[in-house]
C-alpha cells in the first residue's frame, strides 16, 4: 500500500506543478544526508507507539486515515493553504464548502451554516457560543447548558469558558440522559440550550434526541447535538430501533457536532460545525481588511472563530468523499455496519466467558465495555488492570474506563445491595471502530481470552 500510496502521490504532484510552470524556478532547501539521518531518527521514534492502524489496536477512539486522504493532505501541503480567508486558500476553501455541504445533506439540511475546525472541541464551542447569544434568558441572567453525565467532559468546561451555567443530567441505566429527571429542570426555565450526545466518549450511548425533541413542544430551548463520536452512524441501516429513531431526529436540531477524523477517515485534526439557521453568521462579524481584499465571496473565516485553519483538512476530506460517498449501503455505511456488528458479536463472546460480566444493555453503536468476575468492584478493577496489561503482552491493545456500577446486573458482586450504585469501577473497553475489526473478531478473542486465564491461573487459591 506505501508503495502504491507514494506513486499516485509523486503523479499528482506533477500535475499540480504544472499549475505554476509559468512562474520563475524557485529551487526548494536542498535535503541531504543531514535530512535523510534526522528523518530515519524521526521513524525509529515514531516507532514508540501502539499500532493505532492494525485491527489488534482496539483501544481508543484512532481509525487510520484513508490512503486518499494521506495523498490529498500531503498533496494541499506543497501548496500549504490556510482557510481562514480566500486570500489564503481559494481551491480549498471552495473545496471545504462543498465537504460541509456533503455533511449537511447526511443529516438533511439543505440549508445550512458552517465550517471544518480544528476538532470537536472548538466546534462545540462555537455551537454553544452561539446558544448562549440566542437561547432565553430568566431575569437577565445566562440560561443554562444541560447535558448528561455521560456527555463529554469538555462541555463543562466551555461553558465555564463561555460564562454559561452547566447542569449535568443524570443518565439512565444505559447511560442515557434520563428525560424524567431533564424534564423536571425544563420546567424550571433555567435550561436554554440541551446538549444531546450522540455516540458518548466512554461507553457509546446514544441519548433519545426523537424524545427530547417532543419535549421542544412543551419547553423552550436550543437543541445542540453533540455527534462529534457518532454522527456518521446516521447512514447505518443495521441499528437497534430505539438508536435508529435518535438518529432519525437530527435534522430538528439547532446545531449539530460531528468529528470527520474520527469516523470520517480524516487525519487529526478535522471536526465540523453545523448550524441549521443560516442566519446566526450575523454572530460572527467582524472587520478584518487585511485577510479580505481580493474577492468579495463569504470566506469562511467570516463565519468562524478560529483564524487560520489548515486548508489541507478541507482538501483531504473533499477527496474521501469522492471516493466514498455518504450513502446508505454504500462502502463508507458498511464500514460503520460491521463495527456495530462486531461490537453485538464481542459482547455475546463476553457474556458467555466465565472471566467476565457484561452490562445490563447492547452496545448501540461499536464501543463495548465490561468488568472482570471478583467478588467486589475493587477487586474486579485490580484484575482488569491486570488483564489490560497481559493483553498488550499479546499484542491486544485495549483501552479501561471507569464507570458507574450500576451499568451492570444488581448481582455481579457479593453484598451488591450494600454498594452505592455510582461506585466507580475500572471497565476493560473496545472501541471496533475499524471495517477490518469484523474479520479480526477471531483473533481478538483469542487473545483476549489467553489473557484472561492467564492472569486468573495466576491467582493464589
Amino acid at each position: 500500500m506505501p508503495d502504491e500510496l507514494f506513486k499516485l502521490l509523486a503523479a499528482s504532484q506533477r500535475t499540480l506543478d504544472k499549475g505554476f510552470a509559468n512562474l520563475p524556478p524557485n529551487p526548494s532547501p536542498p535535503l541531504g544526508k543531514a535530512a535523510s539521518d534526522i528523518l530515519q531518527k524521526v521513524a525509529t521514534r515514531l516507532q514508540d507507539n501502539y499500532p493505532y492502524a492494525h485491527p489488534l489496536y482496539a483501544g481508543q477512539m484512532l481509525k487510520p486515515p484513508h490512503p486518499i486522504a494521506r495523498a490529498a493532505y500531503a498533496l494541499a501541503l506543497s501548496v500549504n493553504p490556510n482557510n481562514h480567508a480566500l486570500d489564503g486558500g481559494r481551491a480549498s476553501s471552495a473545496m471545504e464548502i462543498e465537504a460541509v455541504a456533503a455533511l449537511a445533506e447526511m443529516f438533511h439540511w439543505p440549508q445550512h451554516l458552517g465550517h471544518l475546525s480544528s476538532g470537536g472541541t472548538f466546534a462545540n464551542l462555537e455551537a454553544l457560543w452561539v446558544a448562549g447569544q440566542l437561547a432565553p434568558t430568566e431575569d437577565g441572567l445566562p440560561s443554562a447548558i444541560a447535558a448528561s453525565d455521560q456527555a463529554h467532559y469538555t462541555h463543562n468546561r466551555i461553558s465555564g469558558v463561555l460564562g454559561l451555567p452547566f447542569i449535568a443530567v443524570p443518565s439512565d441505566e444505559s447511560g442515557r440522559m434520563d428525560l424524567t429527571i431533564l424534564e423536571s429542570l425544563l420546567a424550571t426555565d433555567k435550561i436554554g440550550t440541551v446538549v444531546v450526545t450522540l455516540g458518548t466518549t466512554a461507553i457509546g450511548s446514544v441519548d433519545p434526541l426523537d424524545e427530547i425533541v417532543a419535549l421542544r413542544k412543551r419547553y423552550k430551548f436550543r437543541i445542540h447535538v453533540d455527534a462529534a463520536y457518532g454522527g456518521y452512524f446516521t447512514l447505518a441501516a443495521n441499528l437497534a430501533l430505539e438508536t435508529r429513531a435518535a438518529f432519525d431526529a437530527i435534522s430538528h436540531a439547532d446545531s449539530i457536532v460531528i468529528d470527520p477524523h474520527k469516523h470520517g477517515l480524516q487525519p487529526y485534526g478535522c471536526g465540523c460545525v453545523l448550524f441549521r439557521d443560516p442566519a446566526v453568521g450575523r454572530l460572527y462579524k467582524h472587520d478584518s481588511p487585511y485577510t479580505y481584499f481580493s474577492s468579495r465571496d463569504l470566506h469562511l473565516g467570516e463565519i468562524s472563530l478560529e483564524c487560520s485553519r489548515a486548508g489541507a483538512s478541507a482538501v483531504a476530506l473533499w477527496a474521501t468523499q469522492q471516493l466514498l460517498p455518504y450513502a446508505p449501503g454504500g462502502t463508507f455505511a458498511l464500514g460503520l455496519e460491521s463495527g456495530h456488528t462486531a461490537a453485538l458479536k464481542l459482547q455475546k463472546h463476553l457474556s458467555e466467558s466465565p472471566y467476565f460480566l457484561t452490562p445490563g444493555f447492547p452496545p448501540q453503536l461499536d464501543i463495548i465495555f465490561w468488568a472482570v468476575r471478583a467478588d467486589t468492584p475493587d477487586a474486579s478493577s485490580a484484575l482488569a488492570q491486570r488483564i489490560f496489561d497481559e493483553a498488550a503482552k499479546r499484542d491486544l491493545h485495549l483501552a479501561l474506563a471507569k464507570l458507574p456500577v450500576r451499568f451492570f446486573p444488581q448481582n455481579s458482586w457479593q453484598n451488591s445491595h450494600q454498594i452505592d450504585p455510582q461506585t466507580q469501577i475500572t471497565c476493560l473497553r473496545s472501541v471496533l471502530m475499524k471495517p477490518e475489526h469484523l474479520l479480526w473478531l477471531d483473533h481478538l478473542c483469542q487473545r483476549l481470552d489467553a489473557a484472561a486465564v492467564a492472569i486468573f491461573e495466576s491467582i493464589p487459591r
